[in-house]
């Protein structure tokens, strides 16, 4: 009974971890065939790229780097800066938007007393509560999204690319979140080189 017990735990637990997971996308080249690739390379960032250079400092860099090839390298591939068969880019983008809740508003229920005058006694008379609306509220958010590219390196020809987007607490993307929208990304790296 306690291992069943254990394991509908662990079932629920699993289950309410990757419902807090952010929301990934993924877009492939259906003609190519993932199977050939084995070994990735980072591509140079540009310099004149100011805005990239505003957003992501040298640490954040670093760490999309260890998470995308911690990644990869679960997967198989490794990294090679002789001859890779694709190369990795990442963009971040950090903004703000604006996030609106609507939340159902009703009534307090309560009870009236009116006196009877035939039966000469009080009656109580409960009024349930009633829905009156919705209390409309906007509020401002940061969002950041991660999106990783591999091109292929033969062909200079984008063949995967993936993001995902999810609401970040300061400017800049934490190691911690960082890792999570890489993990979101790469479980469907599986999905899309079948």
């Amino acid at each position: 009974m306690k291992p069943v017990r254990l394991l509908g735990i662990l079932f629920l637990a699993a289950f309410v971890v990757s419902g807090c997971a952010a929301v990934a996308h993924v877009e492939k080249d259906e003609t190519v065939n993932f199977s050939k690739y084995k070994t990735f390379a980072w591509t140079e960032t540009s310099d004149t790229d100011s805005a990239k250079q505003k957003v992501t400092s040298d640490l954040t860099e670093r760490n999309i780097k260890a998470a995308v090839a911690a990644e990869l390298v679960k997967q198989g591939w490794r990294e090679s800066n002789t001859k890779p068969d694709v190369l990795l880019g990442y963009d971040v983008l950090v903004e703000k938007n604006l996030r609106e809740t609507n939340n159902p508003l009703y009534s307090r229920p309560y009870t009236r007393y009116l006196f009877n005058p035939y039966t000469r006694r009080w009656i109580g008379v409960y009024y349930p509560s009633q829905f009156m609306g919705y209390d409309n509220a906007a509020y401002e958010v940061r969002e950041g999204t991660v999106t990783i590219t591999m091109v292929d390196a033969a062909t200079e020809k984008t063949v995967w690319q993936g993001w995902t987007t999810s609401e970040i607490n300061s400017r800049n993307l934490t190691r911690k979140e960082i890792e999570s929208s890489v993990k979101s990304i790469f479980r469907k790296f599986d999905v899309a080189k079948r």
